[in-house]
């Protein structure tokens, strides 16, 4: 039997995503360094606070964040575990509404407010047409999230962020999937004076042929088109249902492209 392997795009092993949120004037810095060296990500925006000085405008946001992912943090950021379900279910919808109507794709990602969360609204997301939820915090680690909704990222850009990224680019065994996940807020550069380590970051991290740039759900949707790959019982044919190609490693050997629809021997 062959024995395969899920890749992410290109048959890279590695994957780079970025995650801020709040919408506010500073991820105009961030996104143009972002897309000086290749870097992709998530950007969770508030919809209600649209109108704010100190926020992107409305009219700004199809265009500034072309490239990247707009996704929900909902309308007003409340601390949603402690409000009523039909309010915070209002707060995601109302906010896909919102964005949906600027970005002109379905918005399908959040990341919860405050790091708010519970079991309950853990279970509404996926009737509110939401696929992943990030929750605050630094895991240090490298590894695919096992629960989309409680997705927490590798490190919050003040914690060990060039450490973790020298880590990262260390990593050579192809028999695993590496993610290196970072999160935080724009205007925290300003806080904390520290734009030339995000400038650093991003000069490492970029251009390395290794490594697939993302945005958060285009991880999640890699995930999703892998598994619903159909194998024969041997290993030796494929199918792929989804609208997207795939790629996979067979015995260890180069990374194969399964093209959308096909079926492809292997």
């Amino acid at each position: 039997m062959n024995k395969v392997y899920c890749c992410f795009p290109g048959g890279k092993h590695k994957a780079l995503t970025m995650s801020y949120d709040d919408g506010k004037i500073q991820d105009r810095r961030l996104i143009d360094i972002f897309n000086r060296y290749g870097i992709r990500g998530t950007f969770h925006l508030n919809s209600g606070f649209f109108g704010d000085e100190n926020r992107i405008a409305p009219e700004e946001v199809k265009t500034l964040y072309q490239g990247h992912e707009i996704a929900c943090h909902t309308v007003t950021h409340p601390t949603i575990a402690r409000c009523p379900m039909p309010e915070t279910a209002l707060e995601v919808l109302e906010d896909r509404r919102a964005l949906e109507k600027l970005a002109g794709y379905p918005v399908r990602g959040l990341s919860y407010p405050n790091g708010s969360l519970s079991k309950e609204i853990e279970a509404l997301l996926p009737a509110c047409g939401i696929r992943y939820s990030r929750v605050v915090g630094s895991s240090d680690s490298f590894a695919l999230p096992e629960n989309p909704y409680r997705w927490q990222a590798t490190c919050h850009h003040n914690h060990r962020l060039l450490e973790l990224g020298e880590q990262f680019l260390s990593l050579y065994k192809k028999q695993y999937l590496y993610l290196m996940y970072v999160w935080g807020h724009s205007y925290e550069f300003d806080d904390k004076n520290n734009w030339d380590m995000m400038e650093d970051f991003c000069r490492m991290m970029g251009g390395q042929e290794d490594i697939w740039y993302c945005t958060n759900i285009e991880l999640i949707d890699c995930m999703d088109n892998f598994s619903r790959l159909q194998f024969t019982t041997d290993n030796d044919l494929v199918y792929n249902p989804n609208g997207r190609d795939c790629y996979i490693a067979v015995n260890d050997g180069q990374p194969i492209c399964i093209p959308a629809g096909q079926t492809v021997q292997l």
